[in-house]
């Protein structure tokens, strides 16, 4: 169980990024949080990883509270950030030293194998398209196998077809290793095709506005009567969400 309990936080310039955050994730669950700019939906992702400290409140995974980065919380960012002097096989193997060359040598080879990335474990980075860069970092994320799997918007610098395709195979994974999952995206449909729950979140400071449960069958039919209802619901939601700071600012600016 992950715990993210009155989470609030002010930068020294005085800026409230997220305000009384409280929010509970089941293992195995993935929780997809979409809002406009400025909700602070990055910011929580970088407090659960550890790259920054609460202001206040807790984070608590699995009955320990985490007050920096935690080897069973892993981040992937929209960006690959791999490393361009290793070859495939050695970047996505790169967390594994703990083990031994022929037990890492197989857990590479399996993650290869999920991924799509079979033919590839030689390449250098360099010789990787954006989406199949994007694979490794997915797969060296996974292969140490984390409680905890934090997804800042990973797929939003690829076009809308290897996009489409990366959610799909990052569904598969969710199906085969059941990892708890917390994604950040501002693409309702992504959140709408991966997610179990779907938060909703309010800018300026960022809080819940609302949670919605997606009760949808995997795997999901993007064109089907019920994802399309979804969709537009969450729609309105969000357009709500950022009508309560426009009111907040008019409000503030008759004051």
């Amino acid at each position: 169980m992950l715990i993210i309990d009155a989470l609030s936080k002010t930068f020294p310039n005085g800026t409230q990024a997220i305000s009384g955050f409280s929010l509970e994730i089941k293992p195995g669950e993935v929780l997809a949080i979409i809002g406009g700019s400025g909700c602070g939906k990055s910011t929580l992702l970088r407090l659960v990883s550890g790259l920054e400290s609460a202001t206040r409140g807790r984070i608590i995974l699995q009955d320990k509270t985490l007050t920096e980065p935690d080897e069973r919380v892993n981040l992937v960012f929209q960006e690959p950030r791999l490393f361009p002097w290793l070859s495939v096989a050695d970047n996505i193997g790169f967390g594994l030293k703990h083990l031994s060359r022929e037990d890492r040598h197989l857990r590479v080879l399996q993650a290869l194998d999920r991924l799509g990335l079979s033919a590839y474990g030689d390449r250098w980075v360099r010789e990787l398209s954006g989406g199949q860069a994007q694979r490794v970092s997915l797969a060296r994320a996974l292969v140490v196998e984390p409680a905890v799997l934090l997804l800042d918007e990973p797929f939003s610098a690829l076009d809308a077809m290897t996009r489409t395709s990366l959610q799909d195979h990052l569904s598969d994974l969710w199906l085969e290793q059941r990892t708890t999952m917390l994604l950040v995206t501002h693409d309702i449909e992504e959140a709408v095709v991966l997610a179990d729950r779907i938060v909703v979140m309010q800018p300026s400071p960022g809080r819940i506005f609302e949670t919605v449960s997606v009760d949808l069958a995997r795997k999901r039919d993007r064109n089907s009567t019920a994802f399309t209802a979804l969709k537009s619901h969450l729609s309105e939601l969000l357009e709500r969400s950022l009508a309560v700071r426009a009111d907040h600012g008019a409000a503030v600016n008759a004051a």
